[in-house]
């Protein structure tokens, strides 16, 4: 058991019993101080200033700090000698360093312990020792910070000696722990970029980074598979990886974007290490600062040309389709055309059937495959199928409200339902006189506001004001009952989900639909 013992002066120290660490549990220890890495720490100027002062503190020659090691002990610091290492048989830290508390040994040719070690009958003449353990945070012994003088010292160390070398081990301990926790959040640091090369040379994309100003400084692996070249460091370096008519656009648009920090999209023809172009799609984005103290960009290019490829031959086949089937509406038209030339009777009939395939042409204009000023939205829609009707007016037919994104599905049976209220409208109702006036209002609402559980729906609101006092059985009252009538309302409810309401008021006939967006 240590024993405490106190001299004249009031200080205390103890005479530690201590042996080197057992065998069994060398590997260990061996272990964890590999782990720590103390080499990294040999010489460091925090703790030799330590050692330093705790050679000025103790009034000693001699200060070490000493990592004792299976086979032998080696200094991480040193004042006063020469030596690097010594052997661990000959090791006073080897029993300071199990304690607690720092180990006084007053005269070391009076201690059984070491009197006989070469460090204490030899030239190095070693009187007394003074060691304070160093442990890891786990406890583990590592050494000792200690202090030798070639005198005997029989009064030992002051209390306030004592308590400065434990001072001073406890910054050389925090020192060493540091360097421990440095390492390793080096070796996790490390560990996620290799996971994260490794991922990103996995992918069928090209990825890269670049900073601030544009200055590409990282490519995955997929760069040289797919271009057989070294990577551009410059926006300017790309031109020989871009078809010619695609890279000053593409140029253009990522220097607009690196000046705004703004997100980059674009489509061009990437060269192939065959020589030979492939269409892709370049993205990339600027990192936040929650990432990144200093602006950096991360970007893709992912290869698109087959669907590219596919995409333009569908265009192509869809613009072949609505050829023909604009076609088809001619020949129908003048079919019916030629043959109410000789039956008068059928005139009217042929003439009413004649404007909807009209609408229908419209409508499918609207929504064929070719650049088009209105769109893909249903204000788009109803102000071409009520053109026709404004006669120059542009006050006469409003179009107004939020704005709904419709569908090829949905075009159809919305021109025949409007295409129905416009004619009627021109015949009977608002549109058959001058001071006649048509609104349509748009509005919807979204699934979280709506009480049918569906995503949401819209409304419109097809309001006539001005027009005449309708006779009665009138095709726009209400209450008839026509082919007309019955055609809109089941255009309305089967193929648009939806629901019409009419009815006449003073100042015209009014019809509200509530329709789905998602038939929309």
């Amino acid at each position: 058991m240590p024993e405490r013992f106190t001299r004249g002066n009031g200080s205390t120290g103890t005479l530690v019993e201590a042996r080197p660490t057992a065998d069994s549990t060398e590997d260990a220890r061996a272990q964890i101080l590999a782990s720590h890495d103390l080499h990294a720490l040999k010489d460091d100027p925090e703790i030799n200033a330590i050692v330093k002062f705790a050679a000025e503190l103790c009034n000693t020659p001699l200060s070490t700090v000493s990592v004792v090691e299976a086979e032998r002990q080696w200094y991480l610091a040193r004042e006063g000698t020469e030596e690097r290492e010594t052997p661990r048989s000959t090791s006073f830290c080897a029993y300071a360093m199990p304690g607690t508390e720092p180990m006084v040994v007053p005269d070391a040719t009076k201690d059984p312990r070491f009197a006989d070690f070469p460090l204490v009958t030899g030239p190095e003449h070693v009187r007394f020792y003074a060691g304070a353990p160093l442990h890891t945070e786990d406890g583990t012994p590592i050494g000792a910070l200690c202090v030798i003088d070639t005198v005997p010292r029989p009064e030992g160390l002051t209390r306030f000696q004592l308590n400065g070398l434990e001072a001073l081990a406890q910054s050389v301990t925090c020192r060493m722990r540091h360097n421990h926790e440095r390492r390793e959040a080096h070796s996790k640091l490390e560990t996620s970029r290799i996971r994260l090369r490794t991922i990103l040379d996995s992918l069928a994309q090209i990825a890269w980074s670049a900073n601030a100003e544009g200055q590409f400084d990282y490519f995955n692996a997929r760069w040289k598979e797919v271009t057989g070249a070294e990577p551009p460091e410059t926006a300017l370096e790309w031109e020989p990886f871009i078809h010619p008519d695609d890279f000053q656009g593409a140029l253009d648009e990522f220097l607009r974007c690196v000046a705004s920090d703004k997100p980059y999209e674009a489509r061009y023809r990437l060269r192939q290490k065959d020589g030979g172009y492939r269409w892709v799609l370049a993205r990339a984005r600027p990192m936040s600062a929650a990432i990144t103290t200093r602006l950096r960009w991360a970007g893709t290019i992912t290869d698109v040309d087959d669907a590219y490829r596919h995409s333009e031959k569908n265009k192509l086949l869809a613009l072949e389709l609505s050829h023909r089937i604009k076609n088809i509406f001619a020949v129908v038209s003048g079919l019916i055309t030629l043959t109410s030339r000789n039956r008068p009777e059928a005139k009217t009939f042929a003439e009413e059937l004649n404007s909807k395939i009209h609408a229908l042409g419209r409508a499918h204009d609207f929504v064929r495959p070719v650049e088009n000023e209105m769109g893909d939205s249903l204000h788009g829609l109803l102000e071409i199928l009520l053109k026709p009707y404004a006669e120059g007016n542009s006050g006469r037919i409003t179009v107004r409200g939020d704005g709904v994104t419709i569908g090829m599905q949905s075009t159809t049976p919305l021109a025949l339902v409007f295409h129905e209220f416009a004619t009627n409208a021109a015949k009977y109702g608002a549109l058959s006189v001058p001071e006649g006036k048509v609104a349509v209002t748009v509005s919807h609402v979204d699934g979280s506001d709506g009480d049918d559980g569906e995503e949401g729906y819209a409304t419109i609101e097809w309001h006539e004001s001005g027009g005449p006092r309708l006779p009665a059985a009138s095709p726009a009252d209400p209450q008839h009952i026509g082919f007309g009538t019955r055609l809109v309302e089941m255009t309305v409810t089967s193929q648009l989900r939806g629901s019409l309401e009419r009815e006449m008021k003073p100042g015209g006939f009014v019809a509200r639909l509530r329709l789905p967006l998602s038939a929309l």
